[in-house]
């Protein structure tokens, strides 16, 4: 048994290793120039902090590490397609020849949905999340943000809406391959709400403004989601005939 699984595991390590490089040249090229980055990221909370006021390092170390995660993340971004795209060659193998060309669109809508969840995070959470949070107590202090903790803020939303975004795109890969159907999402949807409030709660900072502002937009997805499985996947049709 483990020598049938020798060429799945070679193979895996080495789309990880591709990944892997992928990743850290880009860490190298975003390090470079990650001012103007940070400068992008801190946009939103510029535009809620009282005028006069910014943002400052509480340690020694702080900039220094916060520009790291800062190169990190932005190196992730823009290395996602290669990531998708090694995904999909050690899903390959596994897939029939018509399943097989899927691999493009596969990348183009994983990378856009990534993109759309991230960006409806940067345009509507942050903002809605951060000014309630700095707002919160103002008249009995006055709040100065540290820049290292609003960076782990800014990436944990961020990322945490990407990967919630790529539901629609699970769903149509899995509706393809037969595994899921319009009405196994149906039935389940009891138990996605309950899931999704989790999840919410796990990916948001501890306020139920920015949970709301993920669960939401889940709920939305997941009903695509079903409407997804019932195009792509025959089965769903035919059960509906039934």
């Amino acid at each position: 048994m483990f020598e049938d699984l020798k060429p799945h595991i070679a193979d895996l390590r080495k789309r990880l290793i591709i990944s892997g490089i992928t990743l850290i040249v880009m860490f190298f090229v975003c390090f470079a120039v990650y001012e103007p980055i940070l400068e992008w990221m801190m946009m939103p909370a510029k535009a809620i902090l009282p005028a006069g006021t910014n943002m400052v390092a509480i340690e020694v170390q702080e900039t220094f590490f916060t520009a790291m995660k800062v190169s990190f993340f932005a190196a992730f971004i823009f290395s996602l397609p290669i990531i998708f795209w090694q995904l999909w060659l050690f899903l390959a193998p596994g897939l029939y020849d018509h399943e097989k060309r899927l691999a493009l669109p596969f990348v183009f809508f994983a990378t856009l949905m990534f993109l759309l969840g991230a960006s409806f995070a940067y345009y509507v959470v942050v903002p809605f999340g951060f000014e309630f949070l700095i707002n919160f107590g103002n008249t009995v202090v006055t709040v100065l943000p540290s820049i290292g903790r609003y960076v782990g803020f800014f990436t944990k939303i961020l990322f945490g809406f990407g990967i919630a975004f790529e539901l629609p795109v699970i769903t149509f890969f899995l509706a393809k391959i037969g595994l899921v159907d319009d009405k196994m999402l149906k039935d389940f949807f009891k138990y996605a709400i309950v899931f999704i409030f989790i999840l919410s709660a796990l990916l948001t900072p501890p306020d139920v403004l920015t949970q709301f502002l993920m669960a939401i937009p889940l709920i939305l997805l997941y009903g695509i989601s079903i409407y997804i499985a019932k195009v792509f996947n025959p089965a769903a049709r035919e059960d509906e005939d039934e």
